[in-house]
């Protein structure tokens, strides 16, 4: 039997068409950009989107409960939901399918066009859907504000859900409120602004007012207001102080990042994490999803924002660039530390620190060492900006994982100054260059230990 968990993910569903091209001059017949070379995408969008992006989570299956029309548009996001492993359940009766277009180029939106559609009817609420419920793991509802969220019988089986999973409700200023028991209301800064009567401004203060105010009118347990590349603010009570979730800079096409950060802070809740670890979570992912280019990374043959430092430093090879490669235990990350690895950056394009494990530091240090796991170790390194990867090596040197990842340069610190480093026979045999950087005098892994252990004697 599988272990896979089930998303149910339930709204207003649209078909999306991208017309793509470049243009590079203006019309003759008036100061409009040409766009040549056009060719058309098509995806699911609206809640088909957020279905999409959520079975592409490891280990869930996902149902997508909408309206379709019996139309073109409606068949056509049919075989995309199929083609994208999710299975749809419809409950329309009449209407058609709304087609949003863009016209892009230059990774920019031109001009969007939408097509006029007849309103759905919506059928009585059938069987499936309540079974699809009773097991689901957690719900997400993407409201587009097309009539779905009205549904009498769907708001009951989706409040009575909501009483014992986690329910996430992605709301629009023309849609319905969240159902009560909603663990997480998830409305951007302009949707928040126009649901809380529109004043005021987008500013921190201004928008987390917002949340506390839509958390008091609304049957919700939290209420995240989402800010686009500012992040997000998470609100649990109107006396505690908001949780400010900052955002990585990141550029891109940004259609779709809503949905994707209404998915994953379902899927985080649904599997047992807290709101706060979910939206930081959410507010990561959709960061990436709008860095790897929106929508168009669906499209895409593979997606490598999560690339191993192994093919990160592949593609920047083959690409022309050069790799940069600096080692140690770095056990408690001090300013030493940090002096090195600034340093190590900035002889290349990409720096992969090669980390000894517990293992093998225990074995070089001794039975007291590391004072830190090489899990955190290893984390607190990623999360420098200097640092694009860490590779993590059980030896008591790195010559295995140097030849795995055959550095251009590789950096050691300027206290090896003088002398012959072991590893530059292997690292020249490929045409690799060793190299000592300034050495931050006074600051080691021993000598904070030894203060550390001298002042706890002290009390």
């Amino acid at each position: 039997m599988s272990s896979a968990r089930r998303l149910v993910v339930v709204g207003d569903v649209l078909l999306d068409r991208d017309i793509t091209g470049t243009a590079d001059r203006l019309s003759p017949e008036a100061p409009v950009p040409v766009v040549a070379n056009a060719q058309d995408t098509y995806r699911p969008g609206g809640a088909g989107l957020a279905a999409v992006l959520a079975a592409q989570e490891p280990g869930w299956n996902v149902t997508l409960v909408c309206g379709l029309g019996q139309d073109g548009p409606g068949a056509r996001v049919r075989a995309l939901m199929a083609q994208a492993g999710v299975e749809v359940i419809n409950l329309a009766t009449g209407g058609t399918t709304p087609v949003k277009t863009r016209i892009r180029a230059a990774d920019r939106t031109l001009l969007r066009f939408d097509t006029a559609t007849a309103p759905l009817s919506l059928g009585p609420l059938p069987d499936c859907v309540h079974a699809r419920l009773d097991e689901a793991a957690a719900v997400v509802v993407c409201d587009y504000g097309r009539g779905i969220t009205a549904h009498d019988e769907l708001r009951e089986a989706l409040t009575r859900t909501a009483s014992s999973q986690p329910l996430v409700w992605d709301p629009h200023p023309k849609g319905t409120e969240p159902v009560p028991g909603t663990a997480l209301a998830v409305p951007n800064a302009d949707e928040a602004w126009t649901l809380t009567g529109g004043s005021g401004t987008h500013d921190l203060k201004d928008d987390a007012a917002r949340a506390v105010r839509l958390l008091a009118a609304w049957p919700v347990k939290q209420v995240a207001v989402t800010r686009g590349r500012e992040g997000a603010i998470l609100v649990a009570s109107p006396d505690a102080h908001p949780l400010v979730v900052p955002a990585r800079p990141a550029t891109g096409d940004t259609c779709g990042a809503g949905d994707q950060l209404a998915v994953t802070a379902a899927v985080m809740l649904g599997a047992g994490r807290l709101p706060s670890h979910a939206m930081a979570a959410a507010v990561d992912t959709a960061t990436s999803y709008v860095q790897a280019g929106g929508p168009a990374s669906l499209h895409a043959p593979q997606r490598t924002e999560h690339a191993g430092p192994l093919e990160l430093a592949a593609r920047v090879r083959a690409c022309g660039g050069k790799v940069v490669a600096a080692g140690g235990c770095f056990d408690l990350l001090h300013a030493g530390h940090l002096s090195l690895l600034v340093q190590a950056r900035r002889l290349g394009d990409v720096l992969i620190v090669c980390m000894n494990s517990d293992d093998s530091v225990r074995r070089l240090k001794g039975d007291d060492r590391p004072v830190v796991s090489d899990h955190e170790r290893a984390a607190l390194l990623t999360a420098l900006d200097c640092v694009d990867g860490v590779l993590v090596f059980g030896e008591d040197t790195p010559e295995k994982v140097l030849a795995e990842l055959r550095p251009d340069v590789w950096v050691k610190g300027g206290d090896y100054a003088g002398r012959r480093i072991a590893e530059a026979d292997l690292v020249e045999s490929w045409g690799g260059e060793v190299v000592t950087v300034p050495y931050l005098d006074g600051h080691s892994t021993t000598t904070c230990i030894d203060r550390l252990t001298q002042r706890a004697g002290a009390r």
